[in-house]
């Protein structure tokens, strides 16, 4: 009786087919979160800097950014350019971990080993999850404004928190609880450019690294599509950002639309992109680093759990 013929498969046929059967991995839902925070140890002169510009008014001498992070040197030590660290990692463990694990988490529920999300509907999940973030991190995100611009102020003016949680019982108490979500509006609008910016951003631009190019999955895959998204989130984000550090920083209680259009009378519309270069100089390097940070508790989570 004749043997019965076997067909060969081979290797790279072998593999496509066990990926095409892989099911998504699901990740723990802090993990952008804790990505964040660490990228943000890095960064935070950086967004110090920009904060410090951004409030800078149309009147008086006028600093570029290496002359900010000079006279911030100067004025308060190498250490001042770390003021406000603990209300940017407040704001990182609300804000980023909230935008992170609801993108991930819905992202994971229309996920197959067949079909992947198109880039339209990565941008809506992104959306989504950019609005509740800027929601949540809310008090987090005015709290970072203001101690990093504390310094600046007249000392009559000074709020002087001593770290995070001091100045939100301190905000509470002495201005009512609402006043945590003051500029809740124009944050979470930033939110969901940033979210789309970064997150559909990086999906859609590794995608397409890997799909029309030789890279793999790697440092270098992550890099160029991380560099590539901080780009993009920093253009897109650029006016929101300027207003949302207005309000924030702001005495005065002036509504959006008024604020404004005192903005654009006094300075025209060049306050749109009022400390773009500093903005991406940390935009960049955050994005960059968050996902380097968050590829990274990726590799090991797998590893740990076997499925490397």
């Amino acid at each position: 009786m004749p043997a019965l013929a076997t067909k060969q498969v081979s290797a790279p046929e072998l593999k496509k087919s066990q990926d095409a059967t892989k099911k998504p991995t699901h990740y723990p839902f802090w993990f952008g979160g804790s990505a964040s925070c660490f990228a943000a140890c890095f960064t935070h002169p950086l967004d110090l800097g920009k904060v410090r510009l951004q409030m800078q008014g149309h009147h008086g001498v006028r600093l570029n950014m290496l002359q900010m992070f000079g006279h911030v040197a100067k004025a308060d030590g190498v250490m001042g350019l770390y003021r406000g660290l603990s209300a940017s990692i407040l704001r990182q463990l609300t804000y980023s971990m909230t935008r992170f694990g609801v993108y991930e988490t819905i992202k994971d529920r229309v996920t197959t080993a067949e079909k992947k999300p198109s880039f339209m509907s990565l941008v809506a999940m992104a959306s989504v999850s950019g609005f509740l973030g800027g929601i949540a991190g809310n008090p987090g995100d005015i709290l970072n404004v203001r101690m990093q611009h504390d310094a600046a102020l007249p000392p009559e003016q000074r709020r002087q928190y001593k770290h995070a949680v001091d100045g939100l019982v301190r905000m509470a108490r002495e201005e009512g609880v609402g006043r945590l979500w003051r500029g809740v509006w124009p944050n979470s609008s930033r939110a969901v450019l940033m979210t789309v910016g970064q997150l559909a951003t990086y999906d859609g631009f590794k995608r397409l690294l890997l799909e029309r190019t030789s890279l793999k999955d790697n440092l270098t895959t992550h890099f160029t599509a991380s560099f590539l998204a901080g780009f993009v989130a920093t253009t897109i984000c650029s006016p929101v950002d300027v207003i949302k550090t207005r309000v924030m920083g702001s005495h005065e209680h002036k509504g959006i639309v008024r604020l404004v259009t005192d903005i654009t009378k006094a300075e025209g519309l060049r306050w749109m992109f009022k400390g773009w270069v500093p903005s991406f100089i940390r935009v960049g390097p955050h994005t960059i680093l968050t996902f380097l940070f968050l590829e990274q508790h990726k590799k090991m989570y797998r590893k740990l759990q076997g499925l490397e």
